[in-house]
């Protein structure tokens, strides 16, 4: 099986080959900045993770400490279904789904997406795991991974036709920063990982490891 980092290679060959030389100089402009800046720098291990309950791409209510009292869960934060590198993660926890639940663990995704969004992704990645909607930020903000995006890249964004007012039913230009989390049964933060690159996220195989231990 194509690990994670080898598609995300692949794919950002592709990118540099294909994109503007300004677009690529401003995306890393970005990364840049939100790495110098004090936005979205996530919780850290040992910490408590907040509560939540969150709709499903049904409708369904979700609540992390009630998923929790089955065993540890890993709980990723992407940005949505417009960004292919979250696409190409998300399949690549449902690939390991089965090995999850055999650990006795579960997994959650969240990102700002509208429950009809979530349910877009869901369909379109054939996802068989919590995909759940987090207008507003609310959750992301308590686990501090909210940033905003700089007007250069609003633009960029606007141009490629992303559609993030309309998915996340909201002109706040906010996202979450990519992380993962695997928090063990007590609620406690056993393992993260918060990278302000959003090509640079935890390979899923080695986050299964760390459930284990969890």
């Amino acid at each position: 099986m194509t690990t994670m980092q080898q598609q995300y290679k692949e794919y950002i060959e592709k990118f540099k080959q294909k994109a503007p030389a300004e677009m690529q100089e401003q995306m890393s402009q970005a990364i840049e900045e939100l790495e110098n800046s004090s936005e979205g720098k996530g919780l850290k291990v040992g910490q408590e993770a907040p509560d939540f309950t969150l709709p499903d791409a049904k409708g369904s209510q979700v609540n992390l400490y009630d998923v929790l009292e089955d065993g540890p869960v890993i709980v990723t934060f992407y940005r949505g279904g417009w960004c292919p590198y979250c696409n190409m993660e998300l399949k690549a926890y449902q690939d390991i789904l089965e090995d999850i639940h055999g650990a006795g663990g579960q997994l959650i995704a969240i990102s700002p997406q509208t429950p009809d969004a979530s349910l877009s992704t869901q369909e379109k990645n054939d996802l068989q795991f919590h995909v759940l909607s987090d207008e507003g930020n609310n959750v992301a903000d308590e686990f501090n991974l909210v940033y905003h995006l700089p007007d250069y890249l609003i633009d960029i964004y606007k141009e490629k036709e992303f559609g993030l007012e309309e998915k996340n039913n909201d002109n706040s230009w906010t996202l979450p920063v990519a992380a993962t989390y695997v928090i063990s049964k007590d609620g406690t933060i056993a393992y993260e990982y918060t990278k302000a690159d959003y090509k640079d996220r935890a390979e899923p195989s080695e986050v299964l490891e760390e459930l284990k231990k969890a």
